[in-house]
C-alpha cells in the first residue's frame, strides 16, 4: 500500500518506467453509467466546442496505475441492438471479436465493411480534479472520474514519450511534478476534435501537500470497472450477438447475402476474393463520443 508520504518521495520519478510500460502495452470502454455522478463530462456550447482545465491524478491508494483502459460494441442488427461491454477488455475470447475476425479475414470488401461498423470501441478511464469548467464552475475544486477516447490518451503518451531531444519527459499523472491539462474541444466535420488540447507547464497542482493528500484520497477506485461481474459470459453475449444478426453464427452472413442477391455472394458473380493474410480485426477507435453511446442506449430501450 502507498501512503501519501511516499507518494511525494517518489515525485518526478514515481513510477515512470512502469507508467510508460503500461502506456505501450496497451497503446497498441466500460461506460460511465448514465446518471453517474462520479463522472464528470466537459460543457460544449451550441457549436459543439468547449474548453475545460483537468489534471489528470494519481493511482488510488492500493492501486497501480492511474488508469483502465475498456473496450465495448455499439452497434444494430436485424435483431436490435447490441450495446454490451467487450471481455477483450479483461483479456477474454469474445464472440463479436470473433466474428469480426471471420468476416474481417474473409478478403470480401462486403464483409470487411460489416466488421468496421461492428469493431470495438476503445475507452479509458482516469481520475481527475477540475481546475477550471466555465460551463459548470461548480465542479471546480472536485474529483471525478473522466472517460476519454484514444485521442486524448496519445496526448499523456506523448507528455511521457517526448518525440524531439530538447523535450522532457513528464508525468502527467504527478501532484506536484506533474501538469496542467487544457482541453480544447471542437467541432470538425460534425466530429468532436480534441487536436488543439494541451499540457501547460509542469507546476504542483497546489502548494498545499494537506489539500493534495485530501484530493488523493477523494479518488474513486479504477479496478472495480474490471470486475468480471460487469462483464457478462461468453454464451450470454453469443446468444445475443445471434439474436441481434438474426443469424447462426459463424456462417449466415454469407447465406443472408445470397437471400438478398448481394452480388459479391451470387456464385454467377466474380469468383469470390481468396481471405488475405491479414491480421486479426482489432480496430478500435475513440470516433464515436459519450454521446453517441448515450444515443444508442435509449434507442436500445
Amino acid at each position: 500500500m502507498v501512503d501519501f508520504s511516499k507518494l511525494k518521495a517518489m515525485s518526478g520519478k514515481q513510477s515512470l518506467e512502469a507508467l510508460t510500460a503500461e502506456l505501450t502495452k496497451v497503446s497498441g470502454g466500460q461506460e460511465g453509467k448514465k446518471g453517474d455522478d462520479r463522472f464528470w463530462s466537459p460543457t460544449v456550447d451550441k457549436a459543439g466546442n468547449g474548453y475545460a482545465v483537468i489534471r489528470f491524478l494519481p493511482p488510488a491508494a492500493n492501486e497501480d496505475f492511474p488508469f483502465v483502459r475498456l473496450f465495448d460494441h455499439g452497434f444494430q442488427g436485424p435483431g436490435g441492438w447490441y450495446i454490451e461491454n467487450s471481455l477483450t477488455t479483461i483479456r477474454k475470447d469474445d464472440p463479436v471479436s470473433e466474428h469480426n475476425t471471420k468476416l474481417w479475414n474473409s478478403g470480401i470488401e462486403a464483409n470487411k465493411e460489416i466488421a468496421r461498423k461492428q469493431k470495438r470501441r476503445l475507452h479509458f478511464i482516469s481520475n481527475v480534479y477540475i481546475v477550471t469548467d466555465s460551463g459548470n464552475p461548480a465542479n471546480e475544486g472536485k474529483v471525478f472520474l473522466f472517460k476519454y477516447g484514444k485521442k486524448i490518451f496519445d496526448k499523456l503518451n506523448e507528455a511521457m514519450n517526448p518525440q524531439f531531444e530538447d523535450e522532457d519527459a513528464v508525468n502527467p499523472f504527478d501532484l506536484w511534478a506533474g501538469a496542467n491539462f487544457k482541453l480544447k474541444i471542437r467541432q470538425v466535420e460534425g466530429y468532436r476534435n480534441y487536436d488543439k488540447s494541451e499540457f501547460d507547464k509542469v507546476k504542483p497542482l497546489l502548494n498545499d501537500d494537506e489539500e493534495l493528500e485530501k484530493i488523493w484520497k477523494s479518488e474513486h477506485s479504477l479496478k472495480d470497472f474490471l470486475d468480471h461481474k460487469n462483464f457478462k459470459s461468453y454464451d450470454e453475449l453469443k446468444a445475443k450477438l445471434q439474436k441481434v444478426l438474426n443469424e447462426n453464427l459463424p456462417s449466415a452472413t454469407v447465406a443472408r447475402a445470397e437471400e438478398e442477391d448481394i452480388p459479391w455472394a451470387r456464385t454467377d458473380a466474380a469468383p469470390k476474393q481468396k481471405a488475405a493474410p491479414e491480421p486479426k480485426f482489432q480496430a478500435a477507435d475513440d470516433d464515436e463520443d459519450d454521446e453517441s453511446m448515450e444515443f444508442f442506449k435509449k434507442l436500445a430501450g
